[in-house]
């Protein structure tokens, strides 16, 4: 495991205003090396890459600026949500006028209830038929199975 000179291609310059491990920047102990890179293992050499410092002082800078971070991604996701719950109520208005003018043309079909199980269906009789709380239906499967095993 010895460093074979890819890494340098993979070499990251040193952001401004955060630190590497903030900014997505992965360390090779055996190259020496700041590097861009995705995966775990080193490019070069094949080692583990450090994602995280191992000084206690960087430590609690990198935790602090997780932290910011993922406060400020939630108040922008509460942002984006109020800003699309204004959308929506926005198209549901529109879409209330247009709905009025379609109901008026179109005829819909009303749901009923089941007798024996009170789920609601545009059909009931054909689902009264197979219904598994009728009683007809119970009688029928016994019978059926008495002269199955007999």
């Amino acid at each position: 495991m010895t460093c074979k000179g890819i890494c340098v291609r993979y070499k990251a310059q040193k952001p401004v205003g955060t630190g590497r491990y903030a900014s997505g920047q992965r360390r090779c102990q055996i190259c020496e090396i700041f590097i861009k890179w995705e995966g775990l293992w080193c490019p070069c050499c094949g080692y583990r890459l450090r994602t995280k410092p191992r000084n206690l002082k960087y430590k609690a800078k990198l935790r602090a600026r997780v932290e910011a971070d993922s406060m400020e991604a939630a108040a922008a996701t509460e942002i984006e949500s109020e800003v699309q719950e204004v959308t929506v109520k926005a198209k549901s208005k529109s879409k209330a006028k247009t709905a009025k003018a379609k109901t008026t043309k179109t005829k819909t079909k009303e749901k009923t209830a089941c007798k024996h199980c009170e789920k609601l269906f545009v059909y009931p009789d054909k689902h009264e038929k197979n219904c598994k709380k009728n009683p007809e239906v119970i009688a029928s499967q016994t019978n059926e199975s008495i002269a199955i095993k007999a």
